[in-house]
Parts: C-alpha cells; structure tokens; sequence
C-alpha cells in the first residue's frame, strides 16, 4: 500500500506543480519527507484536517465500531488518532476502518495514559524517581512499552517531567519531584525506556513529554490555574526536564493548560515555536491537552475559532477531544486566520511520526493478540515491578523496630491494610486493581506460617463519607465500614493488645493525588490520626506503613511513631514489596525527590532556595530559634520535616574525606570530586551518594545549592568505597538575566553526602 501510495502521490505532485501554493516545508529535512508529501499532495482539506483530530474512543466495544460516531468520522478521513481505547483486537477492528474504508487509507495512532506500567503497574512516579536509579527506571519504561505494545497501544503520554515544589497540587505524584538536574536524568531514561533505539519495532511507543510548560506551578496549588514566574526561574528552575526529553530524541510534545507570561501554553507561538523548535530542534509533533483549544475561551483570548486559529499558528499540531480545528479551520483558512502551509505542516509531523512507527508498512503490526497473552502481566513483569516498588520505599524513621521477625504475632491495623484497588495509585489506567496485592495478603505470604497476621480495619479512610467518596473514585472505591468510629476502633485494640507489634497501613487514597486533587490540608485524614494516636496509646512499637502521593505534614507522626515507611504507591505487587522491606528482606534504599514541609505554612518549600539579605543564622537552624528582623516565622522552623535526598536505611553509612584532584578547574577541564563511604550498620545496603554546588559569587543570586551528581552504590557491612563525580564548566552554567547559558569564574563549593543538607565539603576555583 506504502509504494502505490507514494507513486500516485508524485504523479500528482507533478500535476500540481503550477499551483499558487505549496505544500509546507519544515525549517528542517525530516525523516520519510518524500513520502510524507506524496501523501499530503492527494489530500484534501478536510482529509488534513481530519489527521490533526484526536478524539476519544468514547465507549467503543468490539464488534460495535462500525456503528459507532467515532467509526463514520475514521471513514470520512476526519480522524488522525484515537486514545482511550486498549486490547488489540479492538484496535484492530478500529485501525481496519482507517486503512480499508477511508479514502487515503491512512493508519491511525493509539494512545493511552500508560504512566507507571501498563498492567504490571510500578510505583507512581513520584515514588519511582525515589529509587534514584535510572537504569531502573528506564526499564520501567521499556516494560510498559513491550506490555502496552502487546495490547495495540503505539502512543504513550508519558513522561509527566513538571517540576512541582507545592505539595498541595496533587499531581506532583506523576512527576518526579522538585529538582530540574534530577527531573532531566529521568525524563531522558523514561523516553529512552518507551522509544528504545527502533521506533519501528513493534514493542516500542511514541513517547510523549508532558506539560509544556511550567505545569508544577500552578499559583496555589491549584490544578488548572495560572502559572507566573520569570523566564530567568523558567530556564534555569522548570524548563530542564522538558529540554533533557527533547535531547533524548521524545517523539511528541504536550502543551500544558496554564498560561504563560500571559498568554496558554496552547497558543504561545513563543513557547511551542521559538522555544521549542528554533531554540531546542524539536521536529516532532505537539498535541494540547484534553480540551486544551477549548479551554483557551474561558482564559479569555477568544471563541473558539480564533483559539484554534491561534494554537495552529503557534506551533500546535494535534488538537485532543475539543474538535476546534475539525469544525472551525476551514473557516479560519478562508477567512485568512490560518494559512494551508501552517495546516499542511503540522499535518506533515504527523504522518512522519506514523511512518517512524512503521504504521504504513503494516498498520496491524500492534494488534497481534498472541503478544497480549504471552507478554502482558507476566511473572517475569511481576517479579520486577515487586523489585522496583521495594527500591522505591523510603524509610523515614526508625527507632529499632525495622526489621520485623519472623516470629510471633503482628497487628495489620488500618483502612489502606486491605484495599487492592488503591495499591496502584492514580493514573493507572490500565491496572486490573483487583489483582493488585493488598498489605494484608503481602505480608500473610511473605511471613509464612511462622507468624500469625492479626487484622482490623480501625476506622474508615476519613469520618466525612462525602469527602471519602471524592478520594475513592475511578474503580478505587473502598467499601465504608457500617460500624460506629467506636465499634471500629475498640477491634482494632483489642487486635493490637494481643500482638506483638503493630503495623498501621494509612495515608492518602489512591485519587487523593493525582489530577483535580488538590488539596489545602498535607495532614493524613483526621479519622486516621486518631486511629494511630490510639494505637500508640496501647504502648505497643508501631509501625507506619504510609500511603502518599505527595509530600505531607506528617510532624506528629514523626515526633511519636516509632517507625514510618513510606510506600508511596508502590502499584500492582505492593503488598509484596511492602513486605519485603518490613521483613528486610529488601533493605530500604529511596530518598525523598520533594521536600516535607513541617507544616502546610511552610510551601512552597525546597532545597534549592535562594537566601534573602537578611539570612537567618545557620547556628539558630537546628535548634528553631527565632530571629527577629530575619527571614524566618514565629511559630515553625524555616527547615523541612525530611529535606530533600533523604532516606534512613537498616545500616548506616558515614561518609569522610571530601577531596578534588586540582583546586582550580579550567574551561575545556574537569574536576574530579572523590568521598570515602563506608557501611558502618549491620546490614549490607544501598546507599544515594549526593554531590551539590553552590556557585559562591556569580553576577545574579545563585542557589544554596544545587545537585549536580549522584550514584546509587552497594556496600556490604563494614565496606568501604571511594565514590568519584567529574564536573565540568558545563555542569556550573546557568541562565543570566539575558538567558545567556553561561558558567562565571570564581569561587565553588562542593557537597557531598546522603541528603541536601549535607555539610561535608570542598572548594575550588573556576578560571577562565
């Protein structure tokens, strides 16, 4: 089909030759050019039109695609993509509408919110990015794209790269916390994972980097809402991850809802264009978000006519569910809004993105239904995602009762202990969250018949049924307990009296983070507090398995629990990991990738602050005194419950010797940072060894401190290793006031240790 496509093409072309105008020409040779513009050269408008359309699938079931809207719109060449839909004999009997029935027969693209896993779910990725291993990571990827695959998908919207230093918005749980040097590293292994070096092969996904731009900072924390900050912060602060995917070769682009500097990122020719394509190279495709053209009316810059006109003269390609530019760019383009070469490129992006997946070749190539029995939830998939979620699990205290014994009798107390449904997380849309393991059945297998699993609800997940409900939505619904608050907590006393030890399963719900939830209270819910103020009442160690999606003000919990791990949401096997980890089978190596604040009060919060002129005193940090007339508040410490790049182990590690191979570093030289590690616990263990730089002097105000490397080690007890990091002047450039990338000589600093508070420490010089 490919050959007689491309032949009656050029024949055309040849034809058209005289017209007045031509097709558009991108500012750079894509791959398959000469392919691609045979085919645009036989469409007609509305047929290019139609590729730039990517509905939802709605409710379309197999054997029903035929009669459905969706199915004439395919036919008429009006659709150029389909997300919201899986299994690949759906898919099949969808793409066969595409490539039989329409004139062109031009295949579609499938996408799908495949975010943390396809049915092998892995931690969200705010806990993944905890693992601080970005092998592991990648991998992640390259499971979800060979499931997913297997199930028809060839589109992913993933990764999720904002940086988000705001706890209350609740989608900071798919990204990967707050620091862009970080967020960069990961964002390129995800799109390595999901692309793998043939995006022709048929276990690989178009990946998708998303928001663009500056999504995590939305004012208040509100999802949805405006974005404002400088292009100074833009560059150095947000805008990092989304340049690390670009450079890692991501096939496609998100525009995100906010505005920027006043203008949605939907319709900013600035960002989508300048930015994204004349500064960073991208030649891919760009897709709005759900609604996002449309949503542009309520921003107040138009009707929906002109926001389409708007988002395809900025750089948009690809309009998903609104139908702005089906139903309204033939009218723009007559009435002089848009032009056909704007129209005819984004078109060309398209179709290239579906030569690179190989869809002209054979456009059935996902829908083979044997991959989906032999490569979808495998053991194999299993077994990794159970290693992944127990990498992921940070310890945040401990006082000597981590490890549990295999021995005598524990106290599984809590409403997340037997809840499957919630295991997985938001943004797990393709789980079977029934067959997600629970805490309960976790530990009853991991412990075996050597000890005896005692388990009571203790309450319900909050005392505000209607609020519950909100927290428990989308197949994560946990049945409310018909008992009184009392009922419920005199069981589980009564199973804690009679227990050697207690392990309280609470926290967030599943949909308590995740988008459209934000919220203004970081505390557990109330109903859970009391719980676990009652169980520590009956003196008995507690242990605090806590579910979350985001960073929480848990001050209580860490003044009083006598150990608390959090488990994130560690996905389809947590119940296994969880277990794991509390019988030391794994012992626990994440660190945090988003700062706990003390309180709510305290957000934004974040390692990578700048000073004020009036500082407080390092001597008063620690101890929470306050100085009048410095930045600081009345009534909380300036410091964070748990910084940034912490996470306590079974072992410990002490780290010494903080030494540089040459004091002064050069502009075509690197430096090379060694510290001496050494596990000086009883346990062998993994340790995130954490290098930061403060630039000390530069022409606008530096940071604190800024991660700069990491490397995630192994040492067993009583072993001692000498870790190194090289830097480079690229590795100390930073944006100035006239966006110029730039590395000034003067003096630096250099930190190294298990967290960023670190106070282990060198310097050298940068010279010109």
């Amino acid at each position: 089909m490919k050959n007689k496509l491309i032949a009656l093409g050029l024949l055309v072309l040849i034809t058209l030759s005289c017209n007045e105008q031509k097709p558009a020409q991108p500012s750079q040779e894509l791959p398959y050019q000469k392919e691609v513009d045979s085919i645009l050269a036989l469409m007609t408008l509305e047929e290019k039109i139609g590729q730039l359309n990517l509905p939802s699938s709605g409710d379309i079931t197999t054997g029903q695609a035929q009669s459905s809207d969706i199915a004439s719109k395919i036919a008429a060449g009006k659709v150029g993509g389909l997300f919201n839909i899986k299994t690949a004999a759906k898919i099949k009997e969808v793409q066969r509408i595409a490539v039989e029935e329409s004139r062109l027969k031009i295949p579609l693209l499938f996408g799908m919110d495949v975010i943390h896993g396809y049915q092998s779910t892995f931690p969200i990725p705010l806990g993944l990015a905890a693992s601080w291993d970005m092998d592991l990571i990648q991998q992640t990827a390259r499971v979800a794209a060979q499931e997913a695959s297997a199930d028809g998908i060839n589109w992913t919207f993933s990764p999720m790269v904002d940086i988000s230093r705001d706890p209350r918005w609740g989608r900071i749980s798919e990204g990967s916390g707050e620091d862009p040097f970080l967020g960069g590293k990961i964002a390129a292994a995800m799109v390595k994972g999901y692309q793998g070096d043939d995006l022709s092969a048929n276990n690989t996904l178009l990946a998708c980097v998303k928001h663009f731009a500056l999504y995590g900072a939305s004012e208040a924390g509100r999802d949805y809402n405006t974005v404002d900050m400088s292009r100074v912060r833009m560059y150095n602060d947000y805008l990092p991850p989304y340049k690390a995917a670009i450079d890692a070769g991501v096939a496609s682009v998100m525009a995100s809802f906010n505005e920027v500097d006043g203008i949605p990122a939907t319709a900013n020719k600035w960002l989508l264009t300048e930015v994204l394509r004349e500064q960073w190279g991208f030649n891919g495709f760009v897709v709005s978000d759900y609604t996002g053209i449309n949503e542009m009316v309520a921003h107040g810059i138009g009707n929906l006519q002109q926001v389409s006109a708007r988002a395809l003269n900025a750089g948009l390609d690809m309009d998903m569910v609104g139908e702005g530019f089906l139903t309204t760019l033939k009218q723009s383009l007559e009435e002089g809004l848009v032009s056909e070469i704007n129209i005819d490129t984004a078109v060309k992006r398209i179709l290239t993105a579906k030569y690179q997946l190989g869809l002209f070749d054979d456009p059935y190539k996902y829908c083979d239904t044997t991959r989906t029995k032999n490569e979808v939830f495998t053991k194999e998939n299993r077994d990794f995602a159970r290693k992944v979620s127990a990498e992921s699990m940070v310890l945040l205290k401990n006082e000597g009762v981590l490890p549990l014994k295999k021995s005598g009798s524990i106290a599984l107390i809590g409403p997340l202990a037997n809840t499957p449904h919630n295991m997985a997380g938001t943004w797990s849309v393709a789980t079977q969250q029934e067959k997600s393991i629970s805490v309960l059945e976790g530990l009853k297998e991991v412990a075996g018949e050597a000890v005896t699993i005692n388990y009571a609800k203790g309450s319900n997940v909050a005392y505000d049924e209607a609020y519950e409900k909100r927290i428990t939505m989308f197949g994560k619904e946990i049945t409310r307990d018909g008992r009184t608050d009392a009922q419920l907590l005199a069981e589980a006393l009564a199973v804690a009296k009679k227990s050697d030890v207690v392990v309280a399963a609470i926290g967030e719900t599943a949909e308590r983070s995740g988008e459209s939830s934000s919220i203004t209270n970081l505390q557990i819910p109330k109903a859970q507090q009391d719980l676990l103020d009652a169980l520590l009442a009956t003196g008995k160690p507690v242990v605090v398995v806590l579910f979350t999606g985001r960073p929480l003000a848990i001050t209580k919990m860490q003044e009083e629990a006598p150990a608390i791990l959090n488990a994130w949401f560690p996905g389809s096997e947590a119940g296994l990991a969880i277990a794991d980890v509390l019988f030391g089978a794994v012992n626990p190596s994440g660190k945090l990738t988003a700062t706990f604040p003390r309180n709510v009060g305290q957000v934004p919060l974040f390692y990578a602050h700048k000073n004020t002129g009036r500082p407080l005193d390092p001597a008063k940090t620690a101890d929470c005194g306050f100085q009048k007339f410095t930045s600081n508040y009345l009534d909380v410490c300036n410091t964070p419950l748990y910084p940034f790049g912490f996470g306590l182990s079974y072992t410990t590690f002490s780290y010494s010797d903080v030494t540089l191979d040459k004091a002064e570093l050069g502009p075509n030289d690197s430096i090379t940072v060694s510290v001496k590690v050494k596990n000086t616990g009883d346990f062998d263990g993994k340790e995130v060894v954490q290098l930061y730089v403060r630039d000390v002097v530069r022409s606008t105000t530096p940071p604190v401190r800024e991660l700069k490397g990491f490397k995630k080690i192994f040492l067993k007890k009583g072993e001692e290793q000498i870790v190194q990091f090289k830097l480079q002047t690229e590795d100390l450039k930073f944006y100035d006031t006239d966006l110029n990338f730039i590395a000034e000589p003067g003096e630096f600093q250099v930190f190294v240790g298990g967290d960023s508070t670190t106070e282990l420490q060198n310097r050298f010089e940068l010279v010109n």
